[in-house]
C-alpha cells in the first residue's frame, strides 16, 4: 500500500485499487475550492495511471460531504463586477460540475463509499460513482430548496429522479428530510449498506472485485444504461447489437471464452496508455 497526503484530500494505493479520502474532519468535509481543485488533479492522475483499475472515494470522520463551502461564499471580490449567483453559477460551470463528469469519464469503475452524512452538494458527489455503498448510520440530506431557496446540484436532481422517480425525488427535493442509509437502499438509491466498523473493508472489497473486470467494463456498461434511459427498446436493441460487433472482436471476449472452456476465472489485462 502507497500513500500521498494533500491538505483535504488524501490518495493511498492498494495494488490496483486506489482510495481518495476526504479528510477535512472538523468541518465535515465541505466541498470548498481548494478540494474541488485537489480532487479533480488527482482524478486526472488516476484517469492517467493504467496501473488502477478500481476507484474507492469516501471520507474521514462524521460526514462524507457536507456539500457546499457556505463560509466562502459570503462574497465577491469588490472588483469583480458579478453577483454573488453569477460567481457561483461560472465556479460550477468551470469547476463543479467539471468534477461530476470528471467522475462519471473515468475509465474505471467508482465505488462511493458513504461514511457519514452527505448533505446538499455532498449527495450529488455520493451519487457520481458506479456504485453508492453507505455506512447504516449515514444518510442524505438535501437542504437546497426548504433551508435555502436554491435547487439541488451537483447532478443530484439527475441522479434521485432517475433512480427514485418523480414523486420520490419531489419528496426528498421539497420535505428537507433526512434519508437513512437503509430507506436509500430499499428504494434502490444506493448499491447498499454496512455496518460502519467494516464499510471501508467492504468497499475496499467491492474495489478489488471490480479490478478483476475487463479494463473497458465500467464505460461501457455506463453508456449502455445511459443509452437505455432515452431510447426506444428498438434503439436499444440496434445499439446492444453494434457493440458486440466490436466487443465480440476484442481480446476481453477472446479471453472470457477460453476461461470458459477452461473453466477457470478469466484473467483480463490491464488498462493500455492512452
Amino acid at each position: 500500500m502507497t500513500a500521498d497526503t494533500d491538505t483535504v484530500l488524501r490518495l493511498h494505493r492498494h495494488d490496483e485499487v486506489a482510495v481518495l479520502t476526504l479528510c477535512n474532519t472538523a468541518r465535515l468535509n465541505p466541498l470548498g475550492i481548494g478540494l474541488q481543485q485537489q480532487l479533480r488533479a488527482r482524478l486526472a492522475e488516476l484517469a492517467a495511471d493504467t496501473g488502477v483499475r478500481a476507484l474507492v472515494l469516501t471520507g474521514e470522520g462524521k460526514g462524507f460531504c457536507v456539500g457546499a463551502d457556505l463560509q466562502s461564499m459570503g462574497g465577491v471580490p469588490a472588483d469583480d463586477g458579478r453577483t454573488l449567483g453569477a460567481h457561483t453559477a461560472d465556479t460550477m460551470h468551470a469547476l463543479s460540475n467539471r468534477l461530476i463528469l470528471d467522475l462519471q469519464a473515468l475509465p474505471m469503475p467508482v465505488v462511493c463509499a458513504v461514511n457519514g452524512a452527505a448533505a446538499g452538494a455532498g449527495a450529488g458527489l455520493a451519487l457520481a460513482g458506479d456504485f453508492t455503498l453507505m455506512a447504516r448510520s449515514a444518510y442524505f440530506f438535501l437542504p437546497f430548496l426548504p433551508r435555502l431557496g436554491i435547487v439541488p446540484d451537483l447532478g443530484t436532481t439527475w441522479f434521485i429522479e432517475r433512480r427514485l422517480g418523480r414523486a420520490r425525488a419531489m419528496g426528498l427535493a421539497l420535505l428537507g428530510e433526512r434519508l437513512s442509509a437503509q430507506q436509500a437502499l430499499d428504494w434502490g438509491l444506493v448499491w447498499g449498506c454496512a455496518d460502519d466498523a467494516v464499510l471501508q473493508d467492504e468497499a475496499l472489497a467491492l474495489a478489488r472485485r471490480l479490478a478483476r473486470l475487463p479494463a473497458h467494463a465500467a464505460m461501457e456498461a455506463r453508456r449502455a444504461l445511459d443509452a437505455a434511459a432515452t431510447g426506444s427498446l428498438a434503439d436499444q436493441l440496434h445499439y446492444e447489437a453494434e457493440r458486440q460487433r466490436e466487443l465480440i472482436d476484442g481480446a476481453a471476449f477472446a479471453e472470457g471464452v477460453r476461461a470458459f472452456v477452461q473453466k477457470r476465472e478469466p484473467v483480463f489485462p490491464p488498462r493500455s496508455a492512452g
